[in-house]
């Protein structure tokens, strides 16, 4: 890309949005901030709303590069997605940045299928596969509120390792691939520097809070019934079929690709949460924006606008969960392991 590229951000007030325009701007980019609720003081904030074609031309105008977060909990995105990729080519986009999620492959489930779109539309595009999200354990999902008022994590992953990233880093491998002079093509998938367990996560914890945290391993049966308590049983049944997949070593791996894009390594779990030890003085108290993980369920948005963004997490999880649910309701065998391949968690964190 030559010039002084104009670039879209979709889920601006999101997860991952939210810094990478803070990034964007850094860099002297000229920045246009959507969400269906722009900040009224925002340079070029612009309201966008997946599900309001009327909004699209608007966000459009004179933009050279997207960054596209999917619609959250929206099991089959590309329905509300392809009319404006569309339109995105018609209006000379000619680069986009798609966030994924790494337990899903091009022409998967749910985000999958944008993914397969893009090759088809667009000379230069990336999708972002990112694992589970490290903030996770500072917001307002489960793990962090059980952790930080029952002094507990449950889940039903056992042993099994995930790879958990800092928002942050994702954001700034958006950055590069946004702007980069020499585009970087095809599937980046996103990880921290170590494969842990919960039980690692819970070690973390208890001492950067200086305060007990442990793991609680259970079936995948009773994580489902517990969390059935405080959600719908769809959902409960896809995240506990989430941690199953886990337990089976489907997110156990590392990448080095934060790295070769960004020139440092991916932040580790202890300097993700020691600043927010050091605001509030305990780690794990709320903060605004809540997430929502394809590592996590859904959890409410104390943010205007587009807090929630999912990390095109939760619809990747969702839909690739859903998937299974509805295999194993028809007597299908699960999908197995091997076909999610270069899985990551994206944004559903478990």
């Amino acid at each position: 890309m030559t010039g002084g590229p104009k670039i879209l951000v979709t889920g601006s007030t999101g997860n991952t949005g939210r810094p990478l325009v803070t990034k964007l701007l850094e860099r002297g980019v000229s920045v246009r901030a959507a969400s269906r609720h722009p900040n009224p003081d925002a340079a070029d904030g612009v309201r966008f709303d997946w599900y309001d074609p009327a909004t699209f031309d608007g966000a459009l105008a004179g933009v050279d590069a997207v960054y596209l977060v999917p619609p959250p909990l929206d099991p089959d995105p590309q329905v509300a997605m392809a009319p404006f990729l569309g339109k995105a080519r018609q209006a000379g986009v000619s680069r986009v940045v798609l966030l994924g999620a790494s337990i899903v492959q091009s022409g998967g489930p749910a985000v999958g299928q944008v993914q397969k779109l893009l090759p088809q539309m667009f000379d230069e595009w990336v999708v972002l596969r990112p694992s589970w999200f490290m903030q996770n354990f500072v917001s307002g999902h489960h793990h962090a509120e059980s952790a930080r008022t029952m002094g507990k994590i449950v889940t039903a992953t056992g042993q099994g390792r995930v790879a958990f990233i800092d928002v942050d880093d994702i954001a700034e491998v958006a950055a590069h691939a946004l702007v980069a002079h020499e585009p970087i093509q095809g599937d980046l998938i996103l990880t921290g520097p170590e494969a842990l367990s919960y039980a690692d996560v819970a070690a973390t914890l208890t001492e950067v809070l200086a305060q007990p945290v442990r793991h609680e391993s259970v079936t995948a049966q009773e994580l489902e019934r517990i969390l059935a308590q405080d959600m719908p049983a769809r959902a409960a049944a896809m995240l506990a079929s989430i941690d199953e997949l886990l337990a089976r070593g489907i997110e156990d791996r590392t990448t080095d690709t934060v790295a070769r894009v960004t020139g440092r390594p991916p932040r580790n779990l202890k300097e993700t949460l020691r600043p927010y030890a050091q605001r509030r003085g305990a780690p794990l108290q709320a903060e605004a924006v809540q997430f929502v993980g394809v590592h996590g369920e859904p959890q409410p948005a104390k943010l205007a606008g587009d807090a929630v963004e999912h990390d095109a997490g939760f619809e990747t999880a969702q839909g690739r969960a859903q998937a299974e649910v509805d295999s194993v309701a028809e007597g299908d065998v699960p999908m197995d392991v091997g076909a999610m391949d270069g899985h990551s968690g994206g944004s559903f964190a478990s």
